[in-house]
């Protein structure tokens, strides 16, 4: 068996059955060995950005891994993107890059990049150095993607490698299990902690969708009578809305009254997240000293705010044995899901006077009417910039994996790419994607990805013209023209771009148009794209929760 067989064959048999990439001379090999098989596809994609971003929108929506393949130099680098994203959403994937061969490499061959450029943005970045150990170097980078913290590894397989047929070594077999097991004096102390409290609140983090913890940390919710707090990467670990536990999303929108929930708290749980400098404002969101937190990285602790009691573990293992440390004391716990709904309720009127039906509406209005017009077991992806930001505060999460968004790195160009990813995924499930018109233009190519695989996703593009958040922040704080960025001077037709690539498209410009229209669109077995206008100088979501006067 050739080297590129052997490689589809062992991504088949650790369950990768999806390889996203763009085809190049050097990855024909890889391609041939898929097209001889029926438990494994190649999906196209326009663009190597659009590639990895693929495979993240895959793994976050159902927590297996994919593939990428993508020739050396542009197309390696054009994937760094989506590789940074998912290494600092500890999502898994594989990066097959191929690489210039040994003997050309360092004489400037055609696409060289010196394989360690890759290292920073991937949790492992692994050389095949002979043809006969590329097997056994995929299986260990495979093995490394699935570890907790999971994350994003680099193969790099030179090129004449693919088509050798040479005795290939057998990989090793390797545990997925990193960090196991949870210390039981640490389980006590914060156990004890917790208990004393009279008004605790829980911050959740992505590691609680990464660990399928969320059972059990509605249990512990209950049990401490304790909101819920969501980090970026924590929204939809629980269901958001009306008689559930989660009061909000910890974000630089976050409302005066979620953050005053956090500060006045005198006591906290924060599980699965590494209270990351955006989430938290560079750390000046104010948390109770009384601070138990359970992180997979050590590192992590005492990063930004110092720990009562850390705990270095699974989410999944240390709300599991919490939750019992917890029903062997008695306390008197307050209701979670009143205090989170007393929190919505503040934030929602806060909201008011931007839900309105005449055009151009709000990204409020257009946001709630799309809640409403999809189904609550949809997966939603939305991209960075003001819709998303808007999105964290309005638009429900229906479930763990029901909810993707970049965190941290907080990259554009991301819904559309991901929606794709989901939707292969998921075949049977509803996809929307929530993206604004800057947003849509880092990755409109792939638009034409949806029609050629036949996806019936809906595209939702809010339009206002303009890069409003860098616009807004032009004008007010710099010696710029108010709107320095928009483009009202050459608008784009989305539908009729769309039109071109062969996709069913709609417009509605009023909360009822967006309800009736989406409702048949969702409902399509063919991908459709939705323009909605939105008004261009609505206020910006930063601003408006932020404002307490």
């Amino acid at each position: 068996m050739d080297v590129s067989q052997a490689v589809i064959e062992r991504l088949t048999a650790d369950g990768i059955d999806t390889v996203f990439g763009i085809p190049g001379k050097q990855t024909l090999p890889l391609n041939e060995a898929i097209g001889t098989r029926d438990d494994i596809r190649f999906v196209v994609a326009r663009h190597e950005t659009a590639v990895t971003h693929q495979a993240w929108g895959y793994a976050e929506t159902s927590g297996r891994p994919a593939a990428t393949a993508v020739v050396p130099g542009p197309g390696d680098m054009n994937a760094m993107n989506g590789l940074k994203n998912a290494l600092n959403d500890c999502t898994p994937l594989v990066h097959i890059a191929v690489e210039t061969e040994p003997e050309v490499r360092g004489g400037d061959g055609i696409h060289e990049t010196p394989p360690d450029t890759y290292d920073n943005v991937v949790k492992a970045n692994l050389l095949v150095e002979r043809p006969e150990s590329t097997i056994a170097v995929l299986e260990e980078a495979i093995s490394i993607a699935e570890t907790q913290p999971k994350g994003p590894v680099r193969v790099g397989i030179p090129k004449n490698f693919l088509a050798m047929d040479v005795p290939l070594a057998t990989p090793a077999d390797y545990s997925r299990e990193f960090v196991t097991g949870v210390a039981t004096e640490d389980i006590e102390a914060a156990a004890d902690l917790l208990a004393e409290a009279e008004d605790p609140v829980i911050v959740a983090g992505g590691g609680v969708r990464t660990a399928n913890a969320s059972d059990t940390l509605r249990r512990v919710a209950d049990r401490l009578g304790a909101p819920v707090v969501a980090t970026y990467k924590g929204k939809g670990v629980l269901p958001d809305g009306s008689g559930g536990y989660v009061a909000g999303t910890l974000s630089g929108s976050a409302s005066p009254e979620l953050l005053e929930l956090l500060a006045e708290a005198d006591a906290a749980l924060a599980v699965g997240t590494d209270f990351d400098a955006v989430a938290t404002r560079a750390w000046a969101v104010d948390v109770p000293e009384a601070l138990v937190h359970v992180t997979l990285d050590a590192d992590d602790l005492g990063t930004g705010y110092e720990p009562s009691v850390g705990i270095v573990a699974d989410a999944a293992a240390a709300l599991s044995r919490l939750e019992g440390a917890l029903s062997e004391r008695e306390f008197a716990a307050g209701d979670a899901v009143e205090r989170a709904g007393a929190i919505r309720t503040a934030t929602s009127d806060r909201l008011e006077s931007l839900r309105g039906s005449s055009p151009p509406i709000t990204s409020v209005s257009a946001l709630e009417a799309v809640r409403a017009a999809v189904p609550r077991e949809a997966i939603a992806t939305a991209d960075a910039g003001g819709s998303r930001v808007w999105g964290l505060n309005v638009f429900e999460a229906g479930g763990p994996r029901s909810y993707v968004n970049p965190g941290s790195w907080a990259t554009m160009g991301t819904a559309l790419p991901s929606g794709i990813g989901a939707q292969l995924a998921n075949p049977d499930a509803d996809v929307v994607v929530l993206v604004g018109d800057g947003g849509l233009l880092m990755c409109v190519h792939e638009l034409h990805t949806a029609v050629a695989e036949a996806l019936p996703i809906t595209v939702v593009v809010f339009v206002n013209e303009d890069y409003a958040i860098i616009s807004d922040d032009a004008g007010r704080n710099y010696d710029l023209e108010d709107g320095e960025y928009d483009w009202t001077d050459a608008p784009i037709d989305f539908a009729g771009l769309a039109a071109s690539f062969g996709m069913r498209t709609e417009r509605a410009e009023t909360p009822s148009e967006i309800r009736s229209t989406l409702e048949s669109a969702v409902a399509a077995d063919e991908p459709v794209l939705l323009e909605v206008p939105t008004d261009p100088r609505e206020p910006q979501a930063s601003d408006w929760m932020s404002d307490d006067s």
